[in-house]
């Protein structure tokens, strides 16, 4: 094992991170999700907890997002300042974006980093309907829970797999050129 942590703790932090990051804090939710999961892959967690806690606190997160947003949102961003031009043209432009696509948004919003820990609030400030929020939430959040639990799991038995066989260093040596590989393609992408 990679490393020893009791089920109750890593379950229990999991679902703290996922939920606050989902109520619009900047925690690394997503990060705890796949650290939890590689876990899992090492018989410290179970992946069906993991992926379920971690879908239920996506869901929870976000509703609180939403309400918070609704009700405290658009004072927020109506409320004088120096940036209050900006903040009303962000409102407006999202209140357009919502309306067009709302459900697109709350659903793909949480595959999208900075999406994801605001697209609650501003479903909430541009009054979305919150059946309809609830439903894109609830299967954006099982989805993500599923595609990133399953990654860190299956991630993390290949991890230890090549750490047991090559080493350490050889390990780290694949990390580290499978990351340089990353940013090479990620930089030409935007070139």
């Amino acid at each position: 094992m990679l490393i020893e942590i009791p089920d109750n703790v890593g379950y229990a932090a999991l679902a703290t991170f996922v939920a606050v990051e989902a109520s619009g804090v900047p925690v690394p939710g997503e990060t705890a999700l796949i650290a939890a999961a590689v876990l899992a892959s090492q018989g410290e967690l179970s992946i069906e907890l993991v992926i379920a806690i971690a879908a239920a606190a996506a869901i929870v997160g976000d509703n609180i997002g939403y309400l918070l947003g609704a009700r405290f949102g658009r004072r927020l961003l109506e409320r004088p300042g120096r940036t209050q031009a900006r903040r009303l043209a962000a409102l407006v432009r999202g209140e357009q974006l919502f309306d067009r696509h709302g459900p697109k948004a709350v659903f793909l919003g949480r595959w999208i980093a900075i999406l994801r820990i605001w697209a609650a609030w501003l479903a909430g400030m541009a009054g979305m309907r919150w059946r309809s929020f609830l439903l894109w939430n609830a299967l954006g959040g099982i989805g993500w829970a599923l595609f990133f639990g399953l990654l860190g799991y299956f991630g993390g038995e290949a991890a230890a797999e090549l750490v047991a066989r090559a080493g350490v260093g050889a390990a780290l040596v694949a990390g580290v050129a499978a990351l340089a590989l990353w940013v090479t393609v990620h930089r030409r992408r935007r070139a």
